[in-house]
């Protein structure tokens, strides 16, 4: 029987749950209930927001910026997210109606990490500066 593990370069460490496919933790994320379909309001918004970050990475990451805070609903605790997985998490969103679990940034820098409103609130300065210049 051919497994997963015979495709990947020596070295790695064993599969700890290759003899117990059944106690792999990971495959809850597998059954996780399919998400509704977006509404039109709901599809232009994320299409919204994924036209914002790409703006607000270009004006922030280049001053050091990795990426959003934001206050989770369920925890009460910010969470970090990078302009990638931001960017992700909103196409997954699009296509699929949800996001699925994922890690969260392991010991983030929270200097380098800013709110929706601080990024708007950027944006906004930047675009009346150059009304002004």
């Amino acid at each position: 029987m051919v497994s997963v593990r015979d495709h990947l370069p020596p070295g790695l460490p064993p599969d700890p749950f290759a003899d117990d496919p059944g106690g792999d933790p990971s495959a809850a994320l597998d059954a996780a209930p399919p998400g509704e379909p977006l509404d039109a309001n709901e599809r232009m918004a994320i299409e919204e927001d994924l036209a914002d970050l790409a703006v607000y990475e270009a004006l922030l990451h280049r001053r050091g910026i990795r990426g959003l805070v934001v206050i989770c609903d369920d925890c009460q605790l910010d969470h970090y997210h990078d302009w990638d997985m931001l960017r992700a998490n909103l196409l997954q969103l699009l296509v699929e109606g949800t996001v699925r679990p994922h890690e969260p940034a392991v010991d983030p820098s929270p200097e380098a990490y800013v709110t929706w409103d601080y990024c708007r609130g950027y944006a906004d300065a930047m675009m009346h500066a150059r009304d002004d210049d």
